[in-house]
């Protein structure tokens, strides 16, 4: 039998991580954020940027999630990176870099508390940005496409740390 909304067996847990979305404003992108933090348990999601959109095609994508989840709006995703750098957050960036890991490789090694930065649903993560990562993850891709939606991916990137929180019980 198929569970609702109100029937599903799933225990409320919150994980040390903190989403810092870097001028993510797509409406559909920004909604669907929410519910990928809710569905992981995320304790904050940032979004940075000039142009983010909380409009009806958010809400449409959100479904109530935003009731739910911490968030804020910012303009100055440097300075509120390097706020969390300064309270002892270890800051990971999901982006594919000449120097990044393979998410399968990745191993949390710290019971820090986390920043998963994400970027820019055309350009990615900045430079600027990308100096404050203590590391930066990507998702291995097999098909002829290099990149995937940033919810999509945001989506990989939790399941795999919240796993690895859970297991070290962190």
């Amino acid at each position: 039998m198929q569970h609702t909304h109100y029937t599903s067996p799933f225990t409320t847990k919150q994980f040390p991580i903190v989403i810092v979305s870097e001028n993510v404003t797509n409406a559909a992108n920004v909604g669907s954020l929410f519910r990928a933090a809710d569905a992981f348990g995320v304790e904050k999601l940032i979004f940075c940027g000039e142009h983010v959109s909380l409009g009806k095609r958010f809400t449409k994508t959100s479904r109530a999630t935003e009731q739910y989840v911490d968030f804020a709006l910012e303009t100055d995703a440097i300075k509120v990176l390097e706020d969390y750098q300064s309270s002892a957050y270890t800051i990971i960036g999901l982006e594919i870099t000449s120097t990044s890991l393979s998410l399968k490789d990745f191993k949390l090694k710290q019971h820090n508390p986390i920043v998963l930065l994400i970027g820019d649903e055309n350009h990615g993560i900045s430079e600027q940005a990308l100096n404050l990562c203590e590391y930066c993850i990507h998702i291995d891709m097999f098909g002829n496409n290099s990149s995937m939606n940033v919810t999509h991916a945001t989506s990989i990137a939790l399941y795999e740390l919240t796993k690895q929180l859970q297991n070290k019980n962190l």
